[in-house]
C-alpha cells in the first residue's frame, strides 16, 4: 500500500493541471454537501451539550385544556401523529406540584426563554437575550460556573436577591474575560442585578442543540410579564417548559405511568433540547439537500469522465505493466488508490470550503463541526473516490496488448466512448434541471418584489423601543414615545414620524375575534394594528372613504377604528361600513365605531393576499412597546446615529432594538426564495461548469483518438471547416439528448416545487428555453476549442504517427 501511494504522487504531481481540475471538483462537491450535513447535524442528531443528555426527558401534552387560559410558548413543537398541536407549556404551580410528588427522579427543573431584556451596564444600555430557569437546572443538567456559583434553589425564594449568570460570550464581550466581574451589579430591566456565575463556553442551553446560549439566566422569579404581573401565582398561565433527569429504566417506566393515569400528557426524549426542527428548516434541508447530492452526483461522473480520457494517455503504461507480469486485480488496485487520494485530498479541502458555505444557509450555522461532521467528510470522500474510480480503473485496464504497444495506439475500446458519452448526457440532464429551478426561483423572487403590498416601503427607518422594561408604566411610556416623537420630527431629512405596535411585513402578527353590530355568527377573525395618527400618511396608505384618526379621538372618547377594504367585506358585505359598529365579545358588538376604510395591504407575508385588518388608535389603546416608523427624505440608514441619539437625549436607559428599514423588511419575507434562488444558481452554475469541463475533456480524447482518421479525411480532400463541423456537432448531439432528458425531469420534478414558486409554473416555456439556450452556448464554447484543433491538424503529421 506504502509503494502504491509513492506512485499514486508521482503520477498525480506530473499532471498538476488535470489533478488541480479533479481536486477543485472534489472540493466544491464535498464542501457544500459537509455544509448541509453540519446544518442538519445540528437540527436533528446533535445531542445537547450536559452530562448524559440522553437521561433527559421533556414533558409536553395536547389536547383540551381548561385549566389553561392564557398560554406563552417558544419554539416549534411539532404535531402528533393525528396532527393534533402539541404544547411544552405548564404553569409553575403545576411544576411546584409535580416536583414536590417526586419520588424516583433525579431531578426536574422548569425554564423558559425571556422577551429582550432592557441591560445597563456602566451606564450603556443594551438589549440582552434571557433565560429564566429553576434552581435545580444546572445541577440536573450537571453544567457547573466556569467562575462563581450556579443558581440554588434559594435564589427563586420570594424577598431573594435578584442574582444572574452570565454567558462566556458575554463575558468576554462586555467584561474581556474579567473574572471581577462576578459581583458585578447591572441594571436588568431597571432592577440591580447581581452577577454570581459565569457559563462554561461549551454551553449552549437547552433550547435547541444549535442554538447559541442566552446572554443572561435568570431565576424563574425574574420573569415576569411586560406590565409587571406575577406568573408564578397565577395557575392558570402557562408559560414554562418542563425537563426531567431519569435513568433509562426510569424513564420507561415515567412513560409507561404518565400513558396510564393522563394519557394526553406526551414524554420523550430531550436529549437534543426542547423543541423541535421546524417544518421551514425542514423544507430547505430537503431542497438543499437535493441541490448538494445532484452536485456531487455531477462531481463524480464529471472526474469519472476526467479519469476515462486520462486512461488513454496511459494505456501504453498500463500494457507494459501487464506484459511484464502485473495482474489486473494489482493494477485496479493502483489506478483506485490513486483515485482514493484524490478524493481524501477533495475531502480536506472540502472542510474550509464547507465552513465558508455554512454562513449561507439560513439554520445550523452555530453547530460545531464535531466528530459526525469529520466522518461525514470521510464516508463522502471514500464513497466518491469508490464512485468515481472503480469502473474507469476496471475499462483501462481491459486492454489488447499488442495493439496497445504501439506508439500511439488508438486501441481503446468503444464501450469506453460509450461510458463517457452516457456520463456527460447525464451531466447535462442534471445541470439543465437546475439551471430552471434557478430561473424559477429567480422569477418568483422578481415576481414577489413586484408586488404591490399596498404601502410606500421605501425610505423608511424601523426602530422598536419597550420603556415598560426600564421601570416607566405603560401612561409614562406613552409620554416617552411623545417626547421622542417630536424631537425626531425636528431632525434634517425626516419628512413624518409615527409609531405602532407592530410594523406592516415584520413577520409579527396579532389577530383577534371581532363581532359585527347585526350579525349573530361567531365572529369574523381580523389581523389588528394599533397605530397612531400619523401611521397612514407616514406609510403612504390611501384613506379610500370616512376620515382616519384625528385630535378629537381621545381616550375618553367615543372608540373609533378604521378598517381595510377586505375587513369591510367580511363585516358588511357589499353594504358601507362607515358609521356601522362592532366589538370584541357578542356583548358588546356596539363597542366601537367604524368612521374609516384604507386600502388593502399586505400584513406579515407578501404571498398572501392582504387579509382583514382593523386600525386601533393608539391613543384610545395605549402601547407599553412600540415601532417606530420614520419616513426620510434619502436613504434611511443615514439617519440612524442621529435617531440613537435623540432616543438617548430622552432617556438613556432606553436601549433601540430592530433597527432595520421597511425595505428591509419585506425583503426578508422572500428569504426561502432568494435561499432557493441563490442555490441553485450557483449549484446550477457550477454543474454547467462542470458539465462544458467534461464535454470539452470528451470531444479532446475523441479528437487524439481520432488524428488518424482525421488525416485521412483531410489527405483526401475533407475541408477544415468540415472537420471542425463534424466535431463540433457530435458534442452538440450528445448536448441535445441530455437536454432532452432534463427536460423530461423537469416534467416530472415540476409538481413538487410548485407551491415554491409564484406567478409562473413549474414548466415555464420561456424558462426553460432560457435555460437550455445557456446550456448550449456553454456547450459550444467548450466543443469549438477540440474542434478548431482538429480542423488545424496536419495530415501529413497524422499519418506518420500512424
Amino acid at each position: 500500500m506504502r509503494n502504491d501511494l509513492r506512485h499514486a504522487v508521482r503520477v498525480l504531481l506530473k499532471a498538476k493541471g488535470w489533478t488541480t481540475v479533479v481536486l477543485v471538483s472534489l472540493a466544491l462537491g464535498i464542501g457544500a454537501n459537509t455544509a448541509l450535513f453540519s446544518a442538519v447535524n445540528g437540527l436533528f442528531l446533535r445531542p445537547l451539550p450536559v452530562d448524559d443528555p440522553d437521561e433527559l426527558v421533556r414533558l409536553r401534552w395536547t389536547g383540551e385544556n381548561d385549566a389553561a387560559r392564557n398560554t406563552t410558548s417558544w419554539g416549534y413543537t411539532g404535531r402528533t401523529s393525528t396532527g393534533d398541536r402539541i404544547s411544552g407549556s405548564f404553569s409553575y404551580p403545576m411544576f411546584e406540584a409535580l416536583r414536590d410528588a417526586n419520588e424516583t427522579l433525579s431531578g426536574m427543573f422548569a425554564g423558559t426563554p425571556t422577551e429582550d431584556l432592557n441591560l445597563v451596564i456602566d451606564g450603556i444600555a443594551e438589549i440582552g437575550a434571557g433565560f429564566a430557569a429553576s434552581g435545580d437546572f444546572f445541577r440536573v443538567l450537571g453544567v457547573p460556573a466556569l467562575e462563581g456559583r450556579v443558581l440554588l434553589p434559594d435564589d427563586d425564594r420570594p424577598g431573594a436577591e435578584p442574582v444572574t449568570m452570565i454567558s462566556h460570550r458575554f463575558w468576554e464581550r462586555r467584561f474581556g474575560l474579567d473574572p471581577a466581574a462576578v459581583g458585578t451589579v447591572l441594571q436588568v430591566n431597571g432592577e440591580p442585578t447581581t452577577i454570581v456565575g459565569i457559563l462554561p463556553p461549551g454551553f449552549t442551553g437547552i433550547t435547541r442543540a444549535q442554538d447559541a446560549v442566552a446572554d443572561l439566566h435568570l431565576p424563574l422569579r425574574a420573569a415576569r410579564g411586560a406590565g409587571g404581573e406575577d406568573r408564578l401565582s397565577d395557575p392558570t398561565f402557562w408559560w414554562l417548559s418542563f425537563m426531567e433527569g431519569l435513568t433509562p429504566e426510569q424513564r420507561a417506566l415515567r412513560r409507561n405511568q404518565d400513558r396510564r393515569a393522563a394519557p394526553r400528557l406526551l414524554v420523550d426524549s430531550a436529549a437534543q433540547g426542547l423543541y423541535d426542527a421546524s417544518p421551514r428548516a425542514i423544507r430547505q434541508a430537503r431542497m438543499l439537500g437535493v441541490v448538494m447530492v445532484l452536485v456531487l452526483l455531477i462531481v463524480c461522473a464529471n472526474v469519472a469522465t476526467l479519469l476515462l480520457s486520462r486512461a488513454f494517455t496511459r494505456r501504453r503504461e498500463i500494457a507494459v505493466r501487464l506484459s511484464v507480469g502485473a495482474t489486473r486485480g494489482r493494477l485496479v488496485r493502483q489506478l483506485v488508490t490513486e483515485s482514493l487520494l484524490l478524493s481524501a485530498a477533495g475531502g480536506a479541502l472540502a472542510v474550509p470550503v464547507a465552513l465558508g458555505a455554512r454562513e449561507l444557509l439560513p439554520f445550523g450555522q452555530a453547530a460545531p463541526f464535531d466528530w459526525r461532521v469529520l466522518g461525514f467528510v470521510s464516508a463522502v470522500s471514500v464513497v466518491a473516490g469508490v464512485t468515481f474510480s472503480l469502473v474507469p480503473a476496471l475499462r483501462a485496464t481491459t486492454l489488447e496488448l499488442t495493439g496497445a504497444l504501439k506508439e500511439q495506439s488508438r486501441s481503446v475500446v468503444a464501450s469506453r466512448s460509450a461510458l463517457s458519452r452516457t456520463l456527460l448526457v447525464g451531466q447535462v440532464a442534471v445541470s439543465l434541471a437546475l439551471l430552471v429551478g434557478a430561473g424559477l426561483f429567480l422569477k418568483t423572487v422578481v415576481n414577489l418584489r413586484n408586488v404591490d403590498v399596498g404601502f410606500n416601503p421605501e425610505n423608511v427607518l424601523l426602530f422598536s423601543l419597550d420603556p415598560t422594561r426600564s421601570g416607566y408604566d405603560r401612561e409614562g411610556a406613552v409620554g416617552v414615545f411623545d417626547r421622542i416623537g417630536d424631537r425626531l420630527r425636528t431632525l434634517p431629512g425626516v419628512r413624518s414620524v409615527t409609531r405602532s405596535q407592530l410594523a406592516l411585513l415584520s413577520g409579527g402578527t396579532w389577530t383577534s375575534t371581532l363581532f359585527a353590530e347585526g350579525r349573530t355568527d361567531d365572529g369574523v377573525q381580523s389581523h389588528m394594528m394599533t397605530v397612531s395618527h400619523t401611521f397612514l400618511d407616514t406609510m403612504e396608505i390611501p384613506l379610500l372613504s370616512g376620515r382616519g384618526f384625528e385630535p378629537q379621538d381621545q381616550a375618553d372618547a367615543p372608540r373609533v377604528a378604521l378598517v381595510n377594504q377586505t375587513m369591510a367585506r367580511e363585516l358588511f358585505g357589499e353594504d358601507s361600513p362607515l358609521g356601522r359598529r362592532f366589538g370584541s365579545s357578542p356583548e358588546e358588538r356596539d363597542e366601537v365605531e367604524i368612521i374609516g376604510v384604507v386600502r388593502d395591504t399586505r400584513y406579515d407575508q407578501v404571498r398572501e393576499p392582504a387579509p382583514p385588518t382593523t386600525f386601533r388608535s393608539a391613543v384610545q389603546s395605549p402601547l407599553g412597546n412600540a415601532t417606530f416608523s420614520v419616513r426620510t427624505d434619502g436613504p434611511p440608514g443615514r439617519l440612524i446615529p442621529a435617531v440613537r441619539e435623540a432616543v438617548r437625549q430622552v432617556d438613556p436607559r432606553l436601549p433601540i432594538t430592530g433597527v432595520s428599514t421597511q425595505a428591509a423588511e419585506v425583503e426578508q419575507r422572500l428569504g426561502d426564495e432568494r435561499l432557493y434562488a441563490v442555490a441553485y444558481t450557483t449549484f446550477g452554475g457550477l454543474a454547467t461548469l462542470l458539465a462544458g469541463i467534461g464535454l470539452f475533456g470528451l470531444a479532446s480524447y475523441g479528437v487524439t483518438q481520432r488524428t488518424n482518421e482525421i488525416g485521412i479525411r483531410m489527405a483526401l480532400g475533407a475541408q477544415a471547416s468540415s472537420i471542425a463541423r463534424l466535431v463540433l456537432g457530435e458534442s452538440l448531439v450528445l448536448v441535445a439528448i441530455g437536454v432532452v432528458a432534463g427536460v423530461g425531469t423537469v416534467l416530472v420534478a415540476g409538481r413538487l416545487v410548485t407551491s415554491l414558486l409564484f406567478g409562473l409554473a413549474p414548466t415555464d416555456p420561456l424558462t426553460m428555453l432560457q435555460a437550455t439556450a445557456l446550456l448550449v452556448v456553454v456547450a459550444g464554447v467548450a466543443s469549438y476549442l477540440p474542434a478548431r484543433r482538429a480542423a488545424r491538424i496536419d495530415p501529413l503529421v497524422a499519418l506518420q504517427d500512424e
